[in-house]
């Protein structure tokens, strides 16, 4: 990577490294070790620059949220010889649910038994097993996920899904601060609830680059972060 891809590269690893140390202080007071949570790299509106800056400083979780502009730029990514996980983290519409599932390694946002359906499919086609965490909607407002309180159920619906692998939840935090620490909670419950019914369900992908201090004390083991390591993003036009 030379000229401006190599600049970057020296930001995010800049970046990197405060991150980690925010991460560091957030498990010491939470009683936590830093290992245990891992850094999802949010690309999203950043070119393949981004994607190889993040894998040259040393993460191998990759997240996207739009299914065409994810193709483009996995397609121009020079990607390393070590293993990377490439995660869907957007809303999933069922016409392109199967791409998506043929495309990506992970996907984060399962809320819908049908999706699920053809997820399944799509993965069992490919002959892969597909990795997806449960969206959940702790915060009670008309955003995507399903309700804590459903996660057991749509746990129990997933076990004879050969194609997939349930790991975990995923969820959002409020726009209103205050009610973080409740909403961050509630989203710690809905994993233990999954893991009764699937044992190694052990992902609680939750934290952003506001919130990750909140998130590890609840209990993350995933933040997803994007400003943080690349800057902000440009204002479309």
């Amino acid at each position: 990577m030379s000229g401006s891809g190599g600049d970057l590269a020296a930001a995010v690893a800049r970046r990197l490294e405060d991150v980690r140390k925010r991460i560091a202080s957030a498990c010491a007071g939470a009683g936590r070790q830093a290992g245990a949570v891992r850094i999802l790299a949010v690309t999203k509106g950043f070119g393949p620059e981004a994607i190889e800056a993040a894998l040259e400083a040393g993460l191998s979780d990759i997240g996207e949220n739009y299914l065409q502009e994810a193709q483009a730029k996995f397609a121009a990514t020079a990607w390393p010889g070590r293993p990377v996980k490439r995660h869907f983290i957007g809303s999933i519409q069922r016409n392109k649910a199967r791409r998506i599932g043929a495309l990506f390694d992970v996907v984060q946002t399962l809320d819908d038994i049908e999706t699920a359906s053809l997820l399944d499919q799509c993965a069992r086609d490919a002959g892969k097993r597909l990795e997806v965490l449960l969206q959940v909607n702790v915060t009670g407002d008309r955003r995507a996920g399903i309700a804590p309180d459903d996660c057991a159920t749509f746990a129990r619906e997933l076990v004879s899904r050969d194609g997939l692998r349930l790991r975990g939840v995923m969820s959002v935090g409020p726009a209103d601060s205050a009610a973080t620490r409740e909403a961050f909670d509630r989203a710690a419950q809905a994993l233990r609830s999954v893991r009764a019914i699937v044992s190694d369900a052990d992902t609680l992908s939750l934290g952003m680059t506001d919130d990750l201090e909140a998130a590890v004390a609840a209990g993350s083991t995933m933040v997803r972060l994007g400003t943080a390591l690349f800057g902000a993003r440009q204002a479309k036009g």
